[in-house]
C-alpha cells in the first residue's frame, strides 16, 4: 500500500538492499558466527585484526583469536573486484582471480597465499570425470573461498545459492569450519579442510575407475569390437586424474616447504601430512589404472589381430577349397580339338567326381589343422 501511494504521488521508490551472494563468517576463539547484516569484505577484516571503527593496517597480523572467512560459491566480477581491493590483491592475482581456468598450484604474494585446487567427481553414466576449480586466498587473520566452475566438491551448482543461507548454516560451510578446535590453528585450517574435502573426494572417483576398468577387462575378453573405443576413453579420464593428482601433489609440498617459514603449528602440520599421505595413495592408485589400461590395450589388440589371423586361415581355406574345382572346370574349359574326355561317357562324372574329391580332402586336411 505505500509503494502504491508512493508511486501515485511520483515518489522515488526505496532502493532494494543490495543482494548478498556469498558467505561471510567471523570466527572467534573458533566458534564461527554470522557476520552482521550488510558487513563488507573490509569489515571483515577490521575484525580480523581487532580493529573497531579504523582501516585495518597493511600487513597487521590481527588478533590471534579471531578470523574471517568469506566463501563465494559463484563468485561473480563483481565480487572479486570487492575481494580484490579490500585485500589489496597483486594485479596478477586478480587476473587469475578473474580468469580462472588455471592448474592447480601455490603462489605468494606478499602476505597472501593463493591456492588452485580442483576437486573430482566420477560421472557413471557417462564415464567421465568432472572437474570443478576452486581458489583459496590466506593471510593473517583471513581466508576467501572462491567455487570457480560454480560448483561444490559434490557437485552442487552454486548458482543456486539460497539467500537464507547467509544468515544461517549451510553444509558446504559445516565442511570448512565444523572443526572449532582445528579452527584455532588459524586460517590455514580452512584450507587443511578444503584439501581434505578434496582428497577424500577422490577415493570414489578411483571407485569408479577400478569397476569400469574391471568391466573393460571382461569385455575385451569376451571380443566385443567396441571395446578399444571405451578403452581410450577410459584412459583419457585417467591421465586427466592424474594431472589432478599430481598437481595437488605439488601444492602439498609447496604448503609443506612453508611450515617452518610461516610458522604453521604442528598439530595443523599433521593434519596436512595425513592429507599429503591420502594423495599419495590416490596417486599411486591412479597410475596402476593408466598401466593397467595401456596393459589391457595391448592385450584387446593381441587378441584383435590372433582373430584376424584366425579369420585369414578361414578365408585361405575357403579359396584353396574352391580353386581346385576352378582349376579343372578351367582345364576342360579350353578350347583344344583332342581332348579324349570330352567324347567319354563318364568323362563329365569324373570331373564332378574329381571337383568334390579335392574340395573333400582340402577340406580335411584344413579342418585337421584347425584352419576351418
Amino acid at each position: 500500500m505505500e509503494l502504491r501511494r508512493r508511486r501515485a504521488a511520483g515518489l522515488a521508490e526505496p532502493a532494494l538492499p543490495a543482494v548478498q551472494s556469498h558467505l561471510t563468517r567471523y570466527i572467534t576463539d573458533g566458534h564461527p558466527e554470522v557476520a552482521p547484516a550488510g558487513s563488507t569484505v573490509a569489515d571483515g577484516l577490521r575484525f580480523a585484526a581487532g580493529v573497531d571503527g579504523a582501516d585495518r593496517p597493511s600487513g597487521a597480523a590481527g588478533a590471534p583469536d579471531r578470523m574471517a572467512m568469506f566463501f563465494y560459491p559463484a563468485p561473480s566480477a563483481i565480487e572479486v573486484t570487492e575481494l580484490a581491493e579490500a585485500w589489496d590483491l597483486h594485479p596478477l592475482l586478480v587476473e587469475d582471480l578473474l580468469q580462472a581456468h588455471q592448474r592447480p598450484k601455490l603462489d605468494r604474494y606478499g602476505d597472501v597465499l593463493f591456492l588452485v585446487v580442483r576437486s573430482a567427481r566420477y560421472l557413471d553414466e557417462s564415464e567421465e570425470v568432472d572437474f570443478a576449480e576452486f581458489h583459496m586466498l590466506v593471510r593473517p587473520g583471513a581466508v576467501a573461498v572462491l567455487c570457480q566452475d560454480k560448483r561444490w566438491i559434490d557437485g552442487t551448482d552454486g548458482t543456486e545459492f539460497d539467500e537464507d543461507e547467509v544468515m544461517s548454516s549451510d553444509r558446504r560451510e559445516r565442511t570448512l569450519l565444523a572443526d572449532e578446535h582445528l579452527l584455532r590453528l588459524g586460517p590455514e585450517a580452512v584450507v587443511y579442510r578444503l584439501l581434505d574435502a578434496i582428497v577424500d573426494g577422490y577415493a570414489p572417483v578411483l571407485q569408479g575407475l577400478a569397476i569400469d576398468k574391471e568391466q573393460i577387462e571382461r569385455q575385451v575378453f569376451s571380443g566385443d569390437a567396441a571395446v578399444a573405443e571405451r578403452i581410450y576413453r577410459l584412459s583419457q579420464e585417467v591421465i586427466d586424474m592424474q594431472h589432478a593428482t599430481s598437481s595437488m601433489t605439488e601444492v602439498l609440498d609447496g604448503l609443506r616447504e612453508g611450515f617452518g617459514k610461516y610458522d604453521i603449528p604442528d598439530e595443523l602440520q599433521a593434519y596436512l601430512e595425513d592429507v599429503s599421505d591420502h594423495l599419495t595413495r590416490a596417486n599411486s592408485r591412479v597410475a596402476e589404472y593408466r598401466d593397467a589400461l595401456s596393459q589391457i590395450l595391448n592385450v584387446n589388440s593381441t587378441l584383435v589381430a590372433q582373430r584376424q589371423n584366425e579369420d585369414m586361415k578361414k578365408i585361405s581355406g575357403w579359396a584353396a577349397i574352391l580353386f581346385a574345382p576352378t582349376l579343372i572346370g578351367a582345364i576342360y574349359g579350353m578350347n583344344f580339338d583332342v581332348m579324349p574326355e570330352l567324347h567319354w561317357t563318364f568323362g563329365y562324372p569324373m570331373a564332378i567326381a574329381l571337383m568334390v574329391g579335392f574340395a573333400v580332402v582340402l577340406y580335411w586336411v584344413f579342418k585337421r589343422r584347425k584352419w576351418m
